[in-house]
């Protein structure tokens, strides 16, 4: 086991109200919070254990996006690796992963980055309290588009293995250097 801590920045993003900071709480917390509070912005950090490495989560829990504010640059750049949440119960939050997606490859000036793509809120249907819009054959069918992991999930049920997903995606992509996660792929040079 390597003593060094490796510290990883992880941005949480999606629409408004689809489970994003239940998903961080249940997390780092280990406890569900049920009323719902608009999320101006939350950084919080958990230390882990992976295959036999020390991490540091920082963990930034994001207010919700819409189409007008989209995505700040500070929510792009330097960060190791996105979990990109929708609700299996909205059409809309769906919809808006592949701008955020596309948002985020513009900020980093490549073809794909660290990512896992979440349906968040998978218990509603099966408890008759929101019908599914959204099958998971629709969200898988996005991640292969899109390069990502994807996975269902529900903070409430505290059905989470979404970072450790996320974490296994930066490594695979950067290998013994995440702290290249901010670098484009092609460079440019001046004569």
């Amino acid at each position: 086991m390597s003593g060094a801590v490796k510290k990883r920045r992880i941005c949480v993003l999606g629409a408004r109200s689809v489970g994003k900071s239940a998903l961080v709480v249940q997390y780092v917390e280990g406890h569900f919070i049920e009323p719902y509070f608009p999320t101006i912005e939350s950084i919080v950090f958990k230390n882990v254990t992976w295959n036999g490495e020390n991490y540091e989560f920082e963990i930034i829990d994001t207010a919700g996006q819409d189409e007008y504010s989209m995505l700040s640059s500070r929510h792009a750049i330097g960060i190791h690796g996105f979990i990109l949440v929708y609700s299996v119960a909205s059409r809309p939050s769906f919809e808006m992963i592949r701008a955020v997606h596309d948002k985020i490859l513009n900020y980093h000036g490549v073809s794909q980055v660290p990512c896992v793509i979440v349906g968040q809120k998978s218990d509603l249907p099966e408890r008759k309290l929101a019908p599914r819009q959204v099958t998971p054959q629709e969200g898988q069918a996005l991640a292969k588009e899109l390069h990502a992991a994807w996975i269902e999930t529900s903070a409430s049920s505290n059905v989470n293995v979404v970072f450790d997903l996320l974490l296994q995606e930066a490594e695979q992509q950067y290998g013994a250097k995440p702290e290249n996660a901010a670098a484009p792929e092609n460079k440019c040079t001046i004569m």
